[in-house]
């Protein structure tokens, strides 16, 4: 067991039973215990499996490589659009965790399995993304503006492609590209916090609402 989660653990307000209860049952599972990205993780011969967090709804557990996951429950959920290897099971008190013990002990094993031929999941390139004609048209009129676009990472990058290409109307999807240029110009991604008042750097968790306007 690592110190550093019991600190996690001990600071907890909301989910702090629940978390708790998580631990065990991964504790269970024969992999060791670390504290990564602020959170505990949890291992398996140098291998990241499950990582357990909490949000406002609910806490869950992250599995590294779910996707390659069978899931026959289909309890598996996919965060966003843009998450491609990631996957949660989501729970909201420690009665469905406890319900549910015996299928996140077998998820958990499964996903060590899927460590050990080192299965790699699929991702797409940003190439393999839909870039509206809009963005094009800008790209050609503004060329700082498409450099700061592709020195993006290309998660961020395909965050935003995915925003812009989900709207329906050519003129939302202008809207929404203009609405980001200036995060764009900044190198910041479509989540990412800009106000520096985030706990869960780089990305944004709600803590500039009431403070400053974002843009």
């Amino acid at each position: 067991m690592n110190l550093k989660v019991d600190d996690f653990l001990n600071e907890q307000v909301v989910w702090k039973n629940e978390l708790s209860l998580l631990r065990e049952i991964i504790l269970e599972c024969d992999v060791k215990e670390d504290f990564k990205w602020k959170h505990p993780c949890y291992t398996k011969n140098g291998k990241n499996i499950v990582l357990i967090h909490g949000f406002k709804q609910y806490c869950a557990l992250l599995f590294y490589k779910g996707a390659l996951l069978r899931d026959p429950h289909n309890i598996l959920i996919q965060q966003t659009e843009n998450v491609q290897a990631d996957r949660q099971i989501r729970f909201k008190n420690t009665e469905d965790i406890l319900k549910m013990k015996k299928v996140i002990k077998d998820y958990i094993f499964e996903a060590v399995e899927i460590e050990k031929p080192n299965l790699i999941t699929p991702t797409k390139k940003v190439s393999d993304y839909e870039v509206p004609e809009e963005l094009k048209i800008i790209f050609k009129e503004n060329p700082a503006f498409k450099n700061a676009f592709e020195e993006l990472t290309p998660g961020r990058q395909k965050g935003y492609l995915l925003h812009f290409s989900k709207a329906k109307q050519s003129s939302t999807r202008l809207a929404r590209i203009n609405k980001y240029t200036n995060r764009i110009l900044s190198g910041k991604g479509l989540n990412d916090c800009i106000c520096g008042l985030s706990k869960r750097m780089p990305n944004c968790d709600g803590s500039h609402k009431g403070t400053v306007t974002i843009s």
